[in-house]
């Protein structure tokens, strides 16, 4: 392919992302159609259904797409602070449009769409986890994390509690509610004297 037809391809996939993330964000994404998105990126049906699946595969690619970078690990050789940093980062992505809202409507298709669900463990959930867990382990190697303590039972103890509250409770998760969890969290997982 030219660099021409590249360029080409890629705004005309930038244009369907974003067309499929604006129609979700103003109808809701049960209300989303192939057809709507289509015509908002100024493309074919074909266009979209040969590089497309489904519209849930669709809307996970375009919510995806979407700049999660900020969300890996430092290691500034502080566990607790380096875990709050990217909690923080993560809340403020999850209670803000366009994310928020579009990321609460993936994992709802999720629920119903079992290549989405696939797709949506494999390209980010596993990248997230993995990142966590390598910022775990470095600090249990450092011995500030008890050396017995499972660490995959330390991040879901960490990430099921802003789940809950994005999905289910949708109470706000605060700066301060991320602190005492830490607080919490990490008294558990501390080496024992």
């Amino acid at each position: 392919m030219t660099d021409h037809r590249a360029a080409l391809s890629a705004d005309r996939t930038e244009a369907i992302m974003q067309a499929t993330r604006d129609l979700a964000l103003e109808a809701g994404y049960a209300k989303l159609s192939i057809e709507a998105v289509a015509s908002r990126a100024g493309v074919g049906k074909h266009t979209i259904y040969r590089r497309w699946p489904s519209k849930g595969m669709l809307f996970l690619d375009a919510v995806l797409s979407l700049n999660t970078d900020d969300l890996v690990h430092p290691y500034t050789g502080d566990v607790v602070a380096d875990t709050r940093e990217v909690m923080i980062k993560a809340t403020d992505l999850l209670t803000q449009p366009p994310w928020g809202p579009l990321y609460r409507a993936l994992l709802g298709e999720a629920q119903h769409d079992p290549d989405v669900a696939a797709a949506h463990k494999e390209r980010f959930i596993r990248q997230q986890s993995d990142d966590f867990l390598r910022r775990l382990r470095s600090a249990q190697e450092q011995g500030q994390i008890a050396p017995d303590f499972d660490l995959e039972l330390a991040m879901d103890l960490l990430t099921g509690a802003l789940y809950y509250r994005f999905l289910f409770t949708q109470e706000p998760i605060t700066h301060e509610y991320i602190d005492r969890l830490l607080k919490a969290a990490f008294a558990g997982m501390s080496p024992r004297p």
